[in-house]
């Protein structure tokens, strides 16, 4: 493993149907290592679970969005479960809440959140937790189920938030929207908190950065956010890949032969 690794990314999704063998060659030969895929439901999961045996450089995680949570059943779970412990999945994820919307039912995304949550802790992974709009109910949640190894996906807190969040032992993965010209505060958030919490991701198909606003994101544009940190940091683009690798590592146990 080397290079920079894309903590997030949804490598299932249909918008690379198309030209999914290419856009992973593209990123590997950029320079992105690892790519690590999300899944969304249990169908999405498993599409990811497959694209980790068929690519060398990439892993899964497995998840339910909360967008999803309403009319998941005991089964579903035991299905995301099952996956859980396939040799190439390294998360749970993508899980959380979103109040943003609320287009599902809060008590739904909650008991949802609450049933992977105790899954992460069974197989003893960490959790990649998508939270919008839902702060409280997220630190808290995680905290009452005892959860240690998090990762908070696409990053846009405070950094009181931020560094609260560090001082738990959670791990902050800053995307696309750092490179966005209204994002000082994001950006100042990632300049401050401490380096061995941070972790980088593109969240492809969705929130391109900056320079590729308005196209589809894929897992090389990864570098473009890198920079960004990089500059923030001012660290030689090198160095700060070869930190966040060693992040990638610790949070989701890597051991070099993913």
């Amino acid at each position: 493993m080397s290079g920079w690794i894309d903590a997030h990314v949804h490598l299932d999704a249909a918008a690379f149907d198309v030209d999914r063998d290419a856009v992973v060659a593209r990123a590997i030969q950029a320079g992105v290592g690892l790519m690590v895929s999300a899944g969304t439901s249990a169908e999405s999961s498993e599409r990811a679970v497959v694209l980790a045996e068929r690519y060398p450089s990439v892993v899964a995680a497995v998840g339910i969005h909360p967008e999803g949570a309403e009319g998941v059943t005991a089964g579903t779970v035991k299905a995301v479960a099952a996956m859980a412990r396939h040799p190439r999945v390294v998360a749970i994820g993508e899980v959380g809440l979103d109040y943003y919307r609320n287009s599902v039912p809060r008590n739904a995304q909650i008991e949802v959140f609450r049933a992977l949550l105790r899954l992460a802790r069974e197989v003893n992974l960490p959790v990649i937790v998508h939270d919008r709009d839902a702060h409280e109910d997220v630190e808290r949640i995680l905290v009452e189920e005892g959860v240690s190894r998090v990762v908070l996906h696409c990053f846009g807190g405070t950094l009181e938030r931020a560094l609260r969040c560090t001082a738990a032992g959670w791990t902050l993965s800053f995307a696309g929207p750092l490179t966005f010209p209204k994002s000082a505060e994001l950006r100042d958030v990632a300049k401050a908190v401490p380096l061995d919490r941070v972790l980088v991701e593109t969240d492809a198909p969705y929130l391109a950065p900056q320079p590729m606003r308005g196209r589809r994101c894929e897992p090389v544009f990864l570098l473009h956010t890198a920079r960004v940190l990089a500059d923030l940091r001012q660290m030689e683009e090198t160095a700060l890949a070869a930190a966040l690798a060693q992040n990638a590592r610790r949070v989701f146990a890597l051991t070099g032969e993913e």
